[in-house]
């Protein structure tokens, strides 16, 4: 009896260190995340559940309950350039052009503007045919009187000529040229691209010039007002939205709650929120 008695004591001894498994409706539900949106990471997932749901998941943790997590690509940086922009963030705006392809192989103009202080898309436009003084307009569209901006960022594209620049400059705003071939420089904009690509065109066959638009409207809406970006904290860059409180026991759902799902882009993306259960 003494012998079976030290076996139970050690064998509790000996049980491994280390956190407990999450709850296994909260593992379903991360799991379910990642099957509905296939372009999202465990630092996407990990801010959706805190700002939406206010459940507190490391990415870590999140990425034992995903399959095939990619690991993140580090690019190169400079620390002057990126001290400066993040110094002066709210002041500046960032610009770029990328192509579009519709299934008839049409090629269309994206143009985007973005408060790199907010993270929020101030302007986008689509033509088949960029001209300078299409360009100029779309300043005059983002850039009022009142504005607080005081630099703009752009490359070296042949379609920002001299009166694009000055057009800009009347406005009361500085140049920022990045450097040739330096994409990094323009960061920001380089990423927003980079993630409507991969969150919403890569997905879609394009009609026409009214689908990409329509396209468009629909993902830039969430993006500014319901997507959380990991550099607020994460946060959400609307102002008029509150962030879900956190819950006390941060790994579980609350009681006699659910999780509602609303698809968007026709379920390419969904957005979370928590409802009483009936």
């Amino acid at each position: 009896m003494a012998s079976k008695g030290f076996q139970l004591f050690w064998r509790g001894k000996s049980r491994p260190p280390g956190r407990p498994p999450l709850p296994a409706d909260l593992q379903q539900l991360i799991a379910d995340m990642a099957a509905a949106n296939r372009t999202w990471g465990e630092e996407r997932i990990a801010s959706e559940l805190l700002v939406k749901l206010g459940i507190s998941v490391s990415p870590r943790t999140v990425r034992r309950y995903m399959p095939r997590i990619a690991a993140p690509r580090d690019g190169a940086r400079s620390q002057t350039w990126s001290t400066f922009v993040q110094n002066h963030a709210r002041a500046v705006l960032a610009c770029d052009f990328f192509v579009a392809v519709s299934a008839t192989f049409r090629v269309f103009y994206v143009f985007v503007v973005l408060d790199v202080g907010t993270r929020r898309i101030l302007h986008w436009n689509v033509t088949d045919h960029p001209t300078a003084d299409w360009t100029a307009q779309q300043f005059r569209m983002v850039v009022s009187g009142d504005q607080r901006y005081r630099w703009v960022i752009h490359d070296r594209d042949r379609i920002y000529s001299e009166g694009v620049d000055a057009t800009v400059a009347a406005m009361g705003l500085t140049i920022l040229k990045t450097p040739a071939r330096t994409p990094q420089a323009n960061a920001f904009c380089e990423r927003l691209i980079g993630s409507m690509r991969r969150e919403c065109l890569d997905w879609l066959i394009l009609l026409n010039e009214r689908h990409l638009r329509s396209v468009l409207a629909e993902w830039v809406a969430p993006y500014n007002h319901g997507r959380p970006h990991a550099s607020f904290g994460p946060g959400i860059p609307d102002p008029q939205r509150e962030k879900t409180r956190e819950l006390t026991h941060r790994h579980r759902l609350p009681v006699r709650c659910r999780v509602v799902a609303k698809p968007v882009l026709g379920g390419l993306h969904h957005e979370y929120r928590l409802e009483s259960a009936a």
